[in-house]
């Protein structure tokens, strides 16, 4: 940490100095070679304290105001957006079979005939899937556009999304 502390010894401080247990919910260190990684915070309540983070790692040799500003513009879309994973073959398979069961069920008290059913089932696990991939949701500055489009955009070669984080309190 910036004071030279480790993080253990710094809850430990903190705990004696309010009187109040914490403890640290979740945690996450990006060590990427050859990345920008660029934060947002949203709420913030203290200096480098706020109710909403996101981190996000680009792979790319350009150190542009373009990358840095497409950085800083996706970390906002991601707070605002919350997606699941960068495509939707990473979206977690439990969140799928979860999702799944309440389209199945929704689906059965509709009663639509089952082949319709299937193709409407199916119709709303790609929807889902869509919406919850960070790569193919629609780019929150223009809806119309999605994710990977504003990247194709930037026209810069070796820029890539290598990996983002958001963390929020009480999740």
């Amino acid at each position: 940490m910036k004071n030279g502390e480790t993080v253990e010894d710094n809850v430990v401080s903190l705990i004696a100095k309010i009187g109040e247990k914490i403890t640290i919910g979740k945690a996450k260190t990006i060590e990427n070679s050859g990345t920008v990684n660029n934060h947002y915070l949203h709420t913030v309540v203290k200096d480098n304290i706020s109710k909403l983070a996101v981190i996000v790692s680009l792979e790319t040799k350009d150190n542009s105001d373009a990358v840095k500003n497409f950085g800083k513009q996706l970390s906002m879309h991601i707070a605002a957006s919350n997606p699941l994973a960068l495509t939707s073959d990473l979206i977690n398979q439990s969140v799928i079979d979860k999702e799944q069961e309440l389209v199945t069920e929704e689906l059965k008290n509709s009663g639509k005939p089952e082949e319709i059913a299937k193709k409407i089932s199916l119709g709303k696990m790609n929807k889902f899937k869509e919406e919850n991939s960070l790569l193919t949701q629609a780019w929150v500055m223009e809806p119309k556009k999605k994710v990977q489009d504003i990247v194709k955009e930037l026209s810069i070669a070796d820029l890539k999304i290598k990996e983002f984080y958001r963390i929020k309190i009480g999740e």
